[in-house]
Formats: structure tokens, sequence, C-alpha cells
């Protein structure tokens, strides 16, 4: 018997089984920070969604997404809450840290109001908190809000904030998807009718939840909080992250 070969035969059969052996990606956490447009929301409040909650259903098992977002919170009240250190504390290796802040930072009357450099400061504290546990901070600007002016163009209310956000994303070279700009876009796209099936519209007696109908121009129903996430979604493939990695796959007929 040619012992040598049959060494090297055993060999190649070893390492076909390795490589046919490919074992499953580690278990990660994507933690959601930010607003009432991102937030899970109550049964009381439905059918208002906020894009967190469709965004849950993009991955695969390996992924967990841990929602923190919170109605009426700023970055300076997500900090003062304590909302913030729960995830600092907890965050590991490969874990994701979303950011969206910004409409409820930018309102001098709301008692959640953030100056800008408190904004851009508490910006950067997510930043470097996340990546001193390695985990990636991702930099969200505010989604638009839908108003039009009289000629039906789309308005940017998040202006000065939004570009807070592009700056720090710039200086501290964090990924960075621009959700105010792209949001607008689908916006004037669908059009000044046809935005409102996005939102939070109800005609008197529509639902039980809001027997007097409801107008709402910043949040989300489940179409529009779909459409946000998938927005998201499409720049977690775009800037080539890991977790695009994670996005579930279509199973094969």
């Amino acid at each position: 018997m040619n012992h040598p070969r049959l060494l090297r035969i055993f060999s190649l059969l070893g390492l076909t089984a390795m490589l046919a052996f490919t074992p499953p990606p580690a278990k990660i956490t994507v933690y959601l920070i930010g607003d009432s447009t991102m937030s899970i929301k109550q049964m009381k409040s439905y059918p208002e969604t906020g894009w967190g909650m469709p965004f849950v259903y993009f991955f695969d098992e390996s992924v967990t997404v841990d929602n923190r977002a919170m109605n009426g919170r700023s970055t300076r009240t997500f900090i003062e809450e304590k909302r913030w250190q729960p995830v600092a504390d907890n965050l590991h290796e490969g874990d994701y840290v979303l950011i969206q802040f910004g409409h409820n930072d930018e309102v001098p009357t709301k008692k959640s109001y953030t100056t800008e450099a408190e904004f851009r400061a508490n910006l950067i504290r997510f930043i470097t908190e996340s990546r001193d546990k390695k985990a990636t901070p991702v930099l969200i600007t505010p989604v638009a809000r839908r108003q039009f002016d009289a000629a039906g163009k789309i308005q940017d209310t998040h202006a000065v904030y939004a570009n807070l956000v592009r700056n720090v994303a710039t200086e501290y070279k964090t990924p960075f998807i621009d959700l105010n700009k792209q949001s607008q876009e689908l916006l004037q796209t669908v059009g000044v009718e046809n935005s409102k099936l996005l939102f939070l519209q109800l005609a008197p007696g529509e639902h039980p939840n809001y027997p007097e109908g409801k107008e709402d121009n910043t949040h989300f129903n489940e179409l529009g909080a779909r459409k946000m996430a998938e927005l998201v979604l499409a720049n977690i493939k775009s800037l080539q992250l890991d977790l695009a990695n994670r996005i579930v796959k279509p199973e094969s007929k």
C-alpha cells in the first residue's frame, strides 16, 4: 500500500470536510437609539409605527435588534434619563448602534431642546463609547417631516441639525446615512397628496384609537415606517457594512 498517497487522500478529504462546514456567524445586537420616528409604539397609538419596528424583520437569526428609541427624546434627555448608559454597558465587539436624533433636539420651545454644541458633543460621545467596546456606530440624520410649500416642494425642516450630524460623521469617519435627504426625495417623488399615505393621517371614525381623526405629518403609519426602514437597509448595503451580510436571504426553490 502506498502510505504517502493514502495520507494525502485522507488529508484532502479532511480539508474538504472542513471547508464544507462553515460555523454560524457570531450573534450580534443592533441597538437603535433615537426618538418617536424610530421607536416601538404602544397598541393605543396604532397605526402609528416607528421605522425601527419593521426594521427587525430584515435580518437573520444571528442578529437581535434592540430598539431603545423613545418618544420625545433628544440626545440630551436620552443621556440624562440613563437610557444610553445601559446600551454602552452592554455593547460587545461586533455590535452596532444606529443613532438618529434631531427632531426634539432642534426645537427651542421643547424641554428636550439641546444646543448645537451639546448635540454635537452627545453624538461624539455615542461614537466614542461605542468604539470603546469595539461596536460600530452609524449616524443617521433625522427623517423628514411631511411639509411642502405652496408650490409642492418638500421643505427641509431639519437643515441645521442634520448638517451637524453630517459634519460629525465626516470628522469622526463614522458610517453615515442621510435619511433626511433621502426621505425628502422619497416624499417629493410620491407627491403632496400621496405622501399622506405614509403618515398617521386618519379621517374621523376611521380607526378606534383616533375617533376624531388624526393629521400627523411627523409620525408614520405601517407603510411609511416600512419605506423608511427600507431606505436604512439600502444604505447598510451600499455602505458595505458587515451587517449587510446578515440580511435575510430568500430561500432557494
